[in-house]
């Protein structure tokens, strides 16, 4: 019989490892089962994990969350219960963050919390907007309206997040790629003809004579470059976990060129589908706004956003604290008036979200297109520059044999 290590909990919450020779995975987990254990992982030994997370960042995406919200409306539609239906997901789930956290919750509900409360336990891996929608949907007996909302809302924001991905890795990859030909031509390349120049005794042009030196002290002194560049990283970060230097530089990536637009129109759709979707769900607007403030990163809209959600409890309309903010474009606030007007705010923020999406996207197109000829040009540029300076003392040598 093969054998499986497996990883599972007790009652407590306490983690168990072990071994255990079975026919296949179902019978060690219902032998588990029988031991008072609820299996988080079960792999077969002698087979390569497949399992294991290279995630950058976050462990769980917001395309697991939306994944695990579909799971539980299929499972407990097909009137399966609660708790069976969080054991049947915990074996289910393949990533292992959340596997153990369904795990977790299921301990949880079964000591008689509610699902809420035993998803709130765990904020590094169930976003409070969840959390709010899952204890309305509690209190409403709409759960599976309120997880059917949120998976639709977690593919959404994962297509968002992708979108705006892909507008940064690819001038990222393009900027290394200069950075890596560069490097190549200092410290390989030019050492080669410096050698060459030097066995011919020639006279060099001011522009060969600064590339040669310049490639010597890169040889020499290449790990100044790293510190200097271990220095900005370091800075960067001290200065943006301060009040002041996050307000800063929170208002440059607003208005740098290209990106700005991009850094504006993810925060309206992220406000729009949030306050849309929570609406929706019959949340009150005070709570809408408090979690929007969580979700939205850069710092102006966050003060924005806590400000309107002040003026809201005094009774003023929302659309207009968000019109005295100046971070929401007219639309935003327009929009927003007119949901109130008509009493239909989920409606139109879902129009909006819909709309700063789409915009997302055509703007991500537009930051692609026009970066990529710029990174070509200077890459141009710089390399042009160097073989250049490679091909001045050649050309002149010649030159000066032709004169003979």
């Amino acid at each position: 019989m093969p054998g499986y290590t497996y990883i599972a909990v007790d009652q407590k919450g306490k983690e168990k490892r072990g071994k255990m020779e079975a026919e296949n995975r179902d019978e060690v987990s219902q032998q588990l089962k029988k031991d008072g254990l609820f299996p988080v992982e079960i792999k077969e030994q002698g087979v390569l994990n497949k399992d294991l997370d290279f995630s950058i960042g976050k462990k769980v995406k917001p395309r697991d969350l939306s994944v695990f919200c579909r799971q539980f409306v299929s499972i407990t539609q097909a009137g399966v219960p609660m708790k069976e239906a969080l054991q049947m997901m915990t074996e289910q789930t393949e990533n292992k963050w959340l596997k153990k956290a369904t795990a977790d919750v299921l301990l949880n509900v079964e000591k008689g919390n509610t699902l809420a409360d035993s998803m709130a336990a765990i904020p590094d891996v169930f976003p409070p907007m969840l959390v709010n929608m899952v204890a309305a949907g509690e209190s409403s007996g709409s759960l599976d309206m309120s997880f059917e909302r949120m998976a639709t809302h977690f593919e959404k924001e994962a297509k968002l997040k992708a979108t705006i991905r892909k507008a940064t890795i690819y001038p990222i990859i393009l900027i290394f790629a200069v950075i890596g030909v560069v490097a190549v031509m200092l410290l390989y390349v030019i050492p080669i003809f410096i050698d060459m120049f030097a066995d011919l005794d020639i006279e060099m042009p001011a522009l060969t004579m600064g590339v040669m030196n310049l490639s010597k002290w890169t040889a020499s002194h290449w790990y100044v470059i790293l510190a200097v560049v271990a220095a900005v990283v370091a800075a960067y970060r001290l200065i943006y976990n301060t009040d002041q230097g996050r307000l800063k530089i929170d208002y440059i990536k607003m208005k740098i060129p290209l990106f700005g637009k991009l850094t504006v129109k993810t925060a309206c759709a992220q406000f729009a589908r949030t306050m849309s979707t929570l609406m929706g769900a019959g949340i009150s607007t005070t709570e809408c706004l408090d979690t929007c403030t969580k979700i939205i990163n850069n710092i102006h809209y966050k003060n924005a956003l806590q400000k309107a959600k002040e003026e809201v409890m005094k009774g003023i309309p929302l659309s207009e604290p968000l019109a005295a903010s100046e971070v929401f474009p007219p639309m935003v606030c327009h929009m927003t008036g007119i949901g109130e007007e008509t009493g239909n705010m989920e409606g139109m923020l879902n129009k909006l979200a819909d709309y700063y999406d789409e915009e997302v996207e055509i703007t991500t197109q537009s930051v692609l297109a026009a970066m990529e000829p710029l990174i070509i040009v200077f890459m141009a540029l710089i390399v042009g520059t160097l073989v250049i300076a490679v091909i001045m003392p050649i050309r002149n040598m010649y030159e000066g044999l032709d004169n003979l």
